[in-house]
């Protein structure tokens, strides 16, 4: 089995995902600002301090891993905040982009070359990046940063498409973390339909935003 790399593991999402792939056999390398307790009980290997939006911090990333091969990079990092017109952030608007928009195009750029042909790069999107899925006001960073990495991650999928590196979009559903208020599917279910979306991924899909169920989603 290979190895992966998955950003914000600390909880939700990515700690089921670290739990998953470790079932499978895969080398896991779980990226975190600061590593939870129940992260570190998996046994997967750990590297803190590792913040998306710090280029200094994603060049440590790649210099601790070296030379190692990376056969798949999983772009989990993401926060929200629930604004409104009436009440809208502009410091919170802009770190929302520079995670959930920049953090993994600059993950991806940091660890390029570990990545070989053959790899994937996934990045968890959500449908309220959605333009035709948008039936309400409201929550103007978290949709604006999402509908930004949309288009990130169709240009990744040209960019990386001579280098047989495949990259797809992928919405994890409505699952019960922090972020959505613990409401929804179990993180674990996800994580599980996560990989199964992985593991059909190939250069044909690159450049596809997709449900967890399989479903072609609307950009």
């Amino acid at each position: 089995m290979g190895t992966a790399v998955i950003t914000g593991s600390n909880k939700g999402i990515g700690l089921a995902l670290c739990h998953e792939l470790k079932s499978r056999g895969h080398q896991v390398v779980a990226t975190c600002r600061r590593a939870s307790a129940e992260l570190m009980q998996t046994g997967v290997e750990v590297v803190e301090g590792i913040d998306v939006t710090d280029s200094a911090a994603t060049d440590r990333l790649r210099a601790h891993l070296g030379e190692r091969p990376v056969d798949l990079l999983l772009n989990n990092a993401g926060i929200t905040a629930r604004e409104s017109f009436d009440v809208l952030d502009v410091n919170m608007i802009r770190e929302q982009f520079e995670v959930n928009s920049l953090g993994p195009i600059r993950v991806t750029k940091a660890l390029i070359d570990n990545l070989r042909a053959g790899s994937k790069v996934v990045i968890l999107g959500s449908r309220a990046g959605s333009l035709t899925a948008i039936e309400s006001g409201g929550r103007y960073a978290y949709r604006m940063s999402k509908a930004a990495v949309n288009m990130a991650s169709v240009i990744l999928a040209h960019d990386l498409r001579p280098r047989e590196i495949a990259v797809l979009l992928l919405y994890p559903g409505y699952v019960a973390t922090e972020m959505m208020n613990f409401e929804g599917i179990a993180p674990t279910t996800s994580a599980v339909q996560i990989l199964d979306r992985i593991d059909a991924l190939g250069m044909q899909q690159s450049g596809m935003f997709c449900h967890v169920n399989g479903e072609r989603l609307s950009w």
